[in-house]
């Protein structure tokens, strides 16, 4: 069985801050890690080749060359192949242009099985990437996949996150799955595993590479541009109310009046 990973190096949102004069973000300083969700989807790849031999996983992300650092911890981990596509012509890309990119790459890559990825990534929160490389491809998708029930010969069977519970779902592969961090717990790497990872190659393809032209991919081929981002300004700081209930709830009562809120 042949899975492979789509993952994307992002930067720490605990650091990440926004230019309040350029409504850019400031990248300078930030930490990069690999995005929370797309670790989900490499452990449950990895937990089916803990299962099996015949399982070989590889790891495909799009971005500048120091996501190899990023695909290097996923090699760590236990991936088998890890492929970058990387390249001037890729930069800009919306999610409609991202998922042509990817796409072509795991065509590049050849035959498979299932893809799984992550929900979405927390610098875009758009969740839309997974589902649009999968229409790209022709394959089936489930998003939001919360646990793995069971893989027979030629579909799988998952559990979908719902707001309210779940649903099962029977899909055929080849398909494309989409983990919530309720599938599992990723696990960590060991010091052995990092230093063979630095010595793996990591294949880096750019739009030749995937057969690709440059108007089909990154910015010529987005139709959506982000105008402007900013922070929310902040809110005023709230009032405590002190006394007993009464004289707190009439407090309360006189203000929400003068706000003609009541």
């Amino acid at each position: 069985m042949k899975i492979i990973v789509c993952a994307k190096q992002v930067p720490d949102t605990n650091e990440v801050k926004i230019d309040p004069v350029k409504g850019t973000l400031i990248r300078d300083g930030v930490p990069s890690i690999l995005n929370p969700d797309d670790a989900n989807a490499l452990e449950a790849a990895l937990e089916l080749k803990d299962k099996s031999a015949d399982v070989s996983v590889a790891v495909l992300s799009m971005g500048p060359p120091q996501a190899t650092y990023m695909l290097r911890e996923c090699l760590a981990m236990g991936a088998d192949e890890a492929y970058l596509l990387s390249s001037r012509t890729f930069g800009g890309a919306d999610t409609c242009a991202t998922s042509t990119t990817i796409a072509a790459g795991i065509r590049t890559i050849g035959a498979y099985d299932i893809i799984f990825a992550g929900r979405q990534a927390i610098d875009g929160d758009t969740a839309q990437v997974g589902p649009q490389t999968a229409q790209r491809l022709g394959i089936p998708s489930v998003t939001y996949v919360q646990k793995i029930r069971e893989i027979k010969d030629g579909s799988i069977i998952v559990e979908r996150q719902l707001e309210d519970g779940y649903e099962v779902i029977e899909v055929k592969t080849p398909c494309l799955l989409t983990a919530v961090k309720e599938l599992n717990t990723p696990r960590y790497m060991s010091v052995s595993s990092i230093e063979d990872a630095y010595k793996a190659e990591v294949n880096i393809w750019d739009e030749n590479n995937v057969n690709l032209k440059a108007e089909d991919c990154g910015l010529k081929a987005s139709p959506t541009q982000i105008l402007r981002s900013f922070a929310p300004a902040p809110k005023g700081k709230g009032e405590i109310l002190t006394g007993t209930n009464t004289e707190m709830a009439v407090s309360l009562v006189g203000k929400l009046q003068e706000l003609h809120v009541i």
